[in-house]
């Protein structure tokens, strides 16, 4: 290609709004790093994003405290999407071309990382995700993305089976929404259903957006279901759980998605909550681990900050050090290439938060850590590890 023609090449890729490959060294200076962080701030998924960032800040100064990386302090600028795929777009070309960040420590959610996704993927940037886990973001591998998580289906199979091996012989109900995040419920639950031969008395799909569930409730106690698996996100899990008390089945155990595993969730479940389960690959903050990150927090953040702790603050910081152990390694010469080929090195790294260390390779940039068995406790209002 002549020289024009590269010109040419180069202009096109800037007018999409992408970084071009030559400027693969960009966001770093002889005395910093800078990386950039997509999620949602304001609206109620900031319940998810806010605390997320409060673990990539903790593992920003924790790093710095210790001299930065190989001399370099690390910065980040937090962009809010507002959970709105067409501001996620905006604020990446934002972070790529204008702040010109190294890298990235969020794709925000599903639909949020599945529409930056072709952005993300053209730029070359290495990306440390952990909030989106369509399979989109990682099969068929992408390159310079690596998640740090497991896949929705996988979650619910493990969790439904956990719950049938502790409560044999009951009917079963499966209430899931009507999107992609309901489609990954359903293949979880129907591979139990299969393995396990569960007896399952109602398959019941709602409207996403639904904050109703009386009907939905009430068909599951008129088909005599003794278990359910509530595959809502949030508000939906908790709608459920309050319906199934007033129906006069508190008792009926109920597994739901980790999404829903933080403490103002549980609040509102109130004591409907006293038979809720979760699986998660996060510790438990009541566990050593745990309360090791709250102590090491309180070192390093304001205490409103700890006081907004949460599994995706553990999840962020995890994600923050696993990305700049890569680029430690990488010493002085601190290039997005060099960067990727260190993550797919990544073997066996405890982040100090996840049940298992992470690993990644060039054919594997899902980590799949280790899921545990977590239930409601009703007098401290969190989940905690079962036993």
């Amino acid at each position: 290609m002549n020289r024009r023609l590269t010109h040419l090449a180069l202009l096109g890729l800037l007018a999409a709004g992408v970084a071009a490959p030559a400027a693969a060294q960009q966001g770093v200076t002889d005395t910093e790093i800078l990386i950039g962080d997509i999620v949602p701030m304001t609206g109620p998924p900031a319940l998810l994003g806010v605390p997320h960032t409060i673990g990539v800040r903790l593992a920003i100064e924790e790093v710095n405290a210790a001299g930065g990386i190989n001399g370099r302090k690390v910065r980040a600028i937090f962009e809010d999407d507002g959970y709105v795929p067409s501001r996620t777009i905006q604020g990446v070309r934002k972070l790529l071309t204008a702040d010109k960040v190294f890298a990235l420590t969020s794709m925000s959610g599903s639909a949020q990382g599945q529409a930056v996704l072709p952005l993300i993927k053209q730029s070359g940037i290495p990306v440390i995700n952990s909030l989106s886990f369509s399979d989109d973001v990682h099969t068929p591998l992408v390159k310079n993305i690596f998640v740090m998580g497991t896949r929705h289906p996988l979650v619910t199979e493990q969790l439904s089976a956990a719950l049938n091996a502790r409560y044999p012989g009951r009917k079963w109900a499966l209430v899931s929404q009507d999107d992609e995040y309901g489609e990954m419920t359903r293949e979880g639950f129907e591979a139990t259903e299969k393995a396990k031969k569960l007896d399952v008395a109602l398959k019941t799909i709602y409207k996403k957006g639904q904050t109703d569930f009386s009907a939905e409730m009430l068909r599951v106690k008129n088909s005599g279901a003794t278990a359910l698996y509530a595959g809502g996100v949030l508000s939906e899990n908790v709608a459920m759980v309050k319906e199934l008390e007033r129906l006069g089945m508190k008792d009926v155990p109920v597994g739901i998605s980790y999404v829903a595993q933080v403490p103002a969730i549980v609040k509102l479940m109130g004591s409907a909550g006293a038979n809720v389960y979760t699986m998660d690959y996060v510790v438990s903050l009541d566990s050593d681990k745990g309360k090791a990150f709250i102590e090491k927090a309180k070192k390093h953040l304001p205490e409103a900050d700890v006081a907004r702790i949460h599994r995706f603050a553990l999840t962020g910081y995890a994600g923050a050090r696993i990305l700049f152990e890569a680029m430690r390694q990488c010493g002085k010469a601190l290039t997005w290439e060099c960067t990727i080929s260190k993550l797919d090195q990544t073997k066996n790294f405890d982040t100090g938060v996840l049940n298992s260390p992470v690993s990644f390779s060039p054919t594997q940039h899902l980590s799949l850590p280790q899921l545990n068995l977590l239930k409601v406790n009703t007098t401290t209002m969190q989940f905690e590890q079962v036993k």
